[in-house]
């Protein structure tokens, strides 16, 4: 019985290090086999970074860029004007009468003085031919009354009385006939019958217009300017005029500055005139009137559009040469005054630098850019 126990207990030994002896082999086997797919994942790592460093280099943001100069900014204000003639006439006859003739039409040019209808004066002119009858006698009887005088004969009271007869006639006379003067309505400028009112047989008088009479060779504008600006403008400064319906602008001086603020829009007028012989221009016609209200000398000046902002403020990017390459750089920068979509910008640029003027909404700080 003891050697029975002896025997199992020695196959167990045996077993038990055969058992260990393969195990160990198969750790063995077990770390060859990942040291060999270590090294294939290393190859397989290292072309992945060849691929993607060499992916890296071709990803090149293509940019156009513009040069930094210096030149000079200006900022304009734009107020609305509005365009009246030179002359803008509402002609009446000076006495009440029924208007016997029209000489003129609609479109018609006429000359300052020019006869452009007449009233009825037959009455008037039957008076005149009546006191000229008793001024004839009149004049006869002062004749003969100084002839006497003369000669210290007669009184000096009956030379006097017709002296004064006469003398009353001829004044009665010039009353009537400046009274037929009145009648005749004439142009009071050059200009052009823009409207006839009246025609033949309308009663015409002073408060009724018979025609209206325009003279557009030179033209004025008013503009109401917010007294914000009253300091900034004086008489004698050159703005800028357009006129959108016709797509015409013209440079201009300020002729005079109103000395009055409106106290309910706050606003002072301004006052231009225009040369206008091509008559192009016509009275009430909108006018943009555009005044410089501020001006630099040698400003760096970029379109609106380039400068972007962020929490840090106001910045854009320009085009860096660095290590070899060219690359887009983020410049923080100070902005100016705005105008016309353009942007002054006072610090963070210099002359000379290249600013990214197209696909700067593709890069960020550190692309790689080609231009």
């Amino acid at each position: 019985m003891k050697k029975i126990v002896i025997s199992l207990f020695a196959v167990a030994l045996l077993a038990s290090c055969s058992s260990t002896t393969d195990d160990v082999e198969a750790k063995r086997q077990e770390l060859q086999k990942y040291k060999q797919q270590q090294h294939e994942l290393s190859q397989k790592i290292e072309v992945l970074e060849k691929e993607l460093a060499s992916a890296e280099e071709e990803e090149v943001i293509k940019v156009e860029v513009a040069e930094l100069t210096q030149r000079e900014f200006e900022h304009f204000i734009e107020v609305n004007g509005n365009v009246e003639a030179e002359y803008n006439i509402n002609v009446s006859p000076e006495s009440v009468g029924v208007i016997e003739a029209v000489y003129v039409k609609e479109g018609q040019h006429v000359s300052k003085g020019e006869l452009l209808a007449k009233l009825k004066t037959e009455t008037l002119q039957r008076s005149i031919d009546q006191l000229n009858v008793q001024l004839d006698l009149a004049t006869t009887n002062y004749k003969r009354q100084k002839n006497l005088w003369d000669q210290n004969i007669g009184s000096e009271m009956q030379y006097l009385q017709a002296k004064t007869n006469m003398e009353s006639l001829q004044k009665q006379i010039e009353g009537l006939e400046s009274q037929i003067e009145m009648s005749e309505v004439k142009s009071p400028v050059d200009g052009v019958v823009d409207e006839v009112f009246q025609e033949k047989g309308d009663i015409g008088s002073p408060q009724a217009p018979f025609a209206k009479v325009v003279n557009i060779n030179n033209v004025k504008i008013y503009a109401d300017i917010s007294e914000a600006y009253l300091t900034k403008v004086k008489t004698g400064d050159k703005v800028k005029v357009f006129f959108p319906a016709i797509n015409k602008e013209i440079e201009t001086p300020i002729r005079q500055i109103g000395n009055v603020i409106d106290p309910n829009s706050r606003t002072f007028r301004l006052r231009l005139d225009v040369n206008n012989s091509n008559k192009q221009i016509k009275p009430n016609l909108r006018a943009v009137i555009k005044i410089r209200d501020y001006v630099a000398e040698n400003a760096i000046v970029v379109p609106t559009l380039f400068v972007k902002e962020d929490f840090s403020g106001e910045y854009t990017y320009i085009a860096e040469n660095s290590a070899g390459k060219d690359i887009a750089k983020k410049v923080y920068v100070s902005t100016g005054v705005t105008n016309n979509n353009m942007t002054e910008v006072v610090s963070g640029l210099e002359p000379g630098m290249k600013i990214i003027s197209e696909g700067y909404n593709q890069i960020m700080d550190g692309s790689v850019i080609k231009y």
